[in-house]
């Protein structure tokens, strides 16, 4: 039996909904992190593919390079990512995170796990924990097509 499609509809908006809940309850699990989410991403960005230009960074988080360089300076500012010159163009920079960068991002992503993983484990019961588990495949197949 297929399912309706005004179900359907329904599930989409409410897991809309509860999945911009969830990642603000995430955000909340580090309140110390005084990164916006613009900051965040490009940091995020920095350290999992490494150095960057600055217009390699704005095209990717699809920003103006005045926006981006706006985020970069505060990040700079704030010692989390430092200026080097281009390998092979000496008329560009590239931005590389640095180990404070690193360590902020590695205690934000452990403080938000660590809420989510306490909250599975003490809110689901084993059978909804299974559930929860498959239903992960499931989303990851959505997010790849």
């Amino acid at each position: 039996m297929d399912t309706d499609r005004e179900d359907l509809a329904a599930t989409v908006s409410e897991l809309h909904q509860l999945l911009g809940q969830l990642m603000r309850r995430m955000r909340a699990a580090h309140e110390g992190a005084a990164l916006t989410l613009s900051q965040a991403a490009v940091l995020y960005r920095l350290v999992a593919e490494g150095p960057h230009t600055p217009a390699a960074l704005a095209r990717a988080e699809r920003v103006r390079p005045q926006s981006m360089g706006a985020t970069l300076g505060a990040l700079e500012e704030q010692g989390l990512v430092v200026r080097g010159r281009h390998p092979t163009d000496g008329r560009q920079v590239v931005m590389t995170p640095t180990e404070a960068g690193s360590r902020l991002l590695e205690e934000i992503r452990s403080a938000k796990e660590g809420w989510l993983l306490d909250a599975i484990a003490t809110r689901l019961d084993p059978d909804e924990q299974r559930t929860l588990i498959a239903s992960v495949a499931l989303l990851r197949r959505l997010v790849e097509s």
